[in-house]
């Protein structure tokens, strides 16, 4: 639970980069919870993950329950999620991938889910997604993946693949375009 945290915190000290971990004290952490509602419920989920893993009853699904009423967010506790998660605004965001890399950045009202089967995506590091997105069903975006606002993810995103429009399609790999 700690080590995945600190990431978390890393990413909240300048929010546009990830600072080494000695920036990161046990202050400056206090600060930035105090300071951000959406690192609190990063800590929570945490909390409530690690608790799963140690096999402890009832807590875990009353941290997912009070993360759900106070910051509108639904993260699925058993799902494997990386250190360094930044959520932006965290109100109507819905992740439940099979996995989520280290250093991935969602914005808003962002949904990870499945589609036609109970089969979830497969999310690598680094990877944005932007404001609106849907991400859904039997997929996976590489590493470095961006995928563009109010964009609808249903296929595969190569690593460094940007990804726009419903149904989204990829527009460039890592800056070069895409021919179509």
């Amino acid at each position: 639970m700690i080590e995945p945290f600190r990431k978390d915190v890393q990413r909240w000290v300048i929010p546009s980069d990830i600072v080494d971990a000695s920036e990161v004290t046990f202050l400056k952490t206090l600060h930035l919870l105090y300071s951000h509602p959406s690192l609190r419920l990063m800590f929570w989920f945490r909390l409530a993950r690690w608790l799963t893993e140690k096999r402890i009853p009832s807590l875990p699904g009353m941290i997912y329950r009070r993360n759900l009423k106070k910051f509108g967010a639904e993260l699925r506790l058993d799902t494997p999620i990386g250190g360094g998660l930044y959520i932006a605004h965290p109100v109507g965001v819905v992740i439940s991938p099979d996995y989520m890399g280290e250093n991935c950045s969602v914005i808003s009202a962002v949904t990870v889910g499945m589609r036609n089967e109970l089969i979830f995506p497969k999310i690598g590091d680094r990877v944005f997604i932007g404001a609106g997105a849907r991400v859904l069903g039997d997929i996976t975006l590489g590493d470095d993946a961006l995928v563009g606002a109010n964009s609808v993810v249903v296929k595969d995103v190569p690593a460094g693949g940007t990804v726009v429009g419903i149904p989204g399609r990829v527009i460039s790999i890592y800056g070069e375009k895409v021919v179509s």
